[in-house]
């Protein structure tokens, strides 16, 4: 198989790739990309399942501590005021482990960048391509038509203006002939013309799912971003309300975390098992969608010496008949035109729409080669095997850190508000307050002693 210039599966391709699958019943599953296949469809879910599995574990650990925690803590004796010990340590604890939290944002707003840059390269190959094909398909079609309307009206009136001359006229009739025969060739090259498959299509499903994506994980960034502040302001604050408010929070933001490590874990396995190798994959799934030869799809995926372009007789035939056709022409020019003076404008047309049909074709030789395609073959796998596999592996390790960080956070807090002081819901008002209880208790009592 030919690799794509620029790309080489990386050493986390290889690694995601050879970790073992199986499926619902634990047999041993191949590492082979078969999307539609159900044992693989199991082995993806299995590794999903791993995170749920996570989940349920971190869940007991809390709940065990917690419970713990309230039934085998030791009586305070009456009238005690000073702290615990100990508790120092649970609230720094409790702030370190939000800090480690705030670090995995940072690490997760930079995987979200990076996979919206690998799928944005993709997005933008699959358009390039489209164009490449879409600029083909015109020339073929522009040129095609070109050379139906010479035949038709310059070779017509050039064969009544020689059709004095019966040599002549087959001569004409001989540079028909080629350029019927190059318009022939020259439509088997539109190869694309027809097919369903359509590559802006395709990159504009991968664009609007992308734009959710993205905006989905920035929401849950931001999600923990205002739990994890909101908690340290809390501790710092000794609120208890707001401590209470975000243990719920932590508890909701640590269930989306382990969900979001599911997803990642499963797509990051499975778009590894493409990127190992991806032109078994692409080429079987084009082929079904679009019909196409496998000679035509070989050629411009694997780019190779030793796959031949399956155009090149067309080509050469085409080039072949056009030199013809010159040659016809110039001897036309020489013999017809002094004898019959009304032959030379359409020598001159015709000689105008060759030279326009050579530039054509040139452009049409460049486009067909198979360098412009591959290279946007390559750059798609480079934008989805690397930029955005990397971005899910540093989108994995967001999820892991914070969701270690809220289970040490759930652990903690219920310890730290322990120690916070009673709160007097009268502490913060105003001594001169009139709806001061204990100002209008004074004021009841100056006024009984009137």
């Amino acid at each position: 198989m030919g690799t794509p210039p620029g790309y080489r599966p990386s050493a986390w391709v290889h690694l995601l790739h050879q970790l073992p699958r199986a499926d619902f019943q634990l047999r041993p599953v191949p590492s082979g990309f078969a999307p539609r296949d159900q044992e693989y469809q199991q082995a993806l879910l299995l590794v999903a399942a791993l995170a749920g599995l996570g989940l349920g574990l971190s869940l007991i650990f809390i709940a065990v501590y917690l419970i713990r925690f309230c039934c085998c803590r030791p009586p305070e004796p009456p009238g005690a005021k000073s702290p615990p010990p100990g508790g120092g340590c649970v609230t720094w604890s409790c702030i370190a482990a939000l800090l480690v939290g705030c670090a995995g944002i940072g690490i997760g707003f930079y995987g979200n960048s990076e996979t919206s840059d690998g799928v944005s390269q993709l997005s933008s190959a699959l358009l390039h391509a489209n164009h490449t094909l879409s600029t083909i398909d015109d020339l073929v079609l522009e040129t095609v038509e070109r050379l139906g309307e010479a035949v038709k009206t310059e070779l017509t009136t050039l064969e009544e203006v020689l059709s004095e001359r019966v040599e002549l006229v087959a001569a004409a009739r001989g540079a028909r002939r080629q350029a019927e025969a190059v318009a022939q060739h020259l439509q088997g090259l539109a190869f694309w013309q027809g097919v369903s498959l359509s590559p802006v299509q395709v990159a504009e499903d991968v664009t609007f799912v992308e734009e959710y994506r993205w905006l989905v994980y920035v929401l849950l960034l931001l999600l923990v971003l205002l739990v994890c502040l909101f908690t340290l302001l809390g501790l710092a604050k000794q609120s208890k309300w707001l401590v209470v408010v975000m243990t719920a929070m932590s508890l909701l933001v640590l269930v989306l975390s382990w969900g979001s490590m599911g997803l990642e874990a499963a797509t990051a396995v499975g778009l590894s098992d493409f990127c190992s190798n991806p032109d078994a994959y692409v080429l079987n799934l084009t082929q079904e969608e679009t019909g196409l030869s496998s000679d035509i799809l070989n050629y411009y995926f694997l780019c190779n010496q030793e796959v031949s372009n399956p155009f090149q007789q067309r080509l050469t035939l085409s080039q072949r008949a056009l030199a013809s056709i010159h040659s016809q022409l110039h001897g036309l020019e020489r013999e017809a035109v002094p004898q019959f003076p009304a032959a030379q404008k359409p020598l001159l047309s015709l000689e105008e729409t060759l030279n326009v049909t050579e530039g054509s074709f040139h452009q049409l030789v460049a486009l067909l080669h198979c360098r412009g395609l591959h290279k946007d073959y390559g750059s798609a796998l480079r934008g989805l095997c690397e930029d955005a596999l990397e971005g899910l592996l540093f989108l994995m390790l967001f999820s892991l850190l914070s969701a270690g960080a809220l289970a040490t956070t759930l652990c903690s807090l219920p310890r730290a508000w322990v120690l916070f002081p009673p709160s007097d819901d009268y502490d913060d008002t105003d001594d001169d307050d009139p709806f001061n209880p204990q100002e209008s208790k004074r004021f009841v009592q100056w006024q009984s002693s009137i």
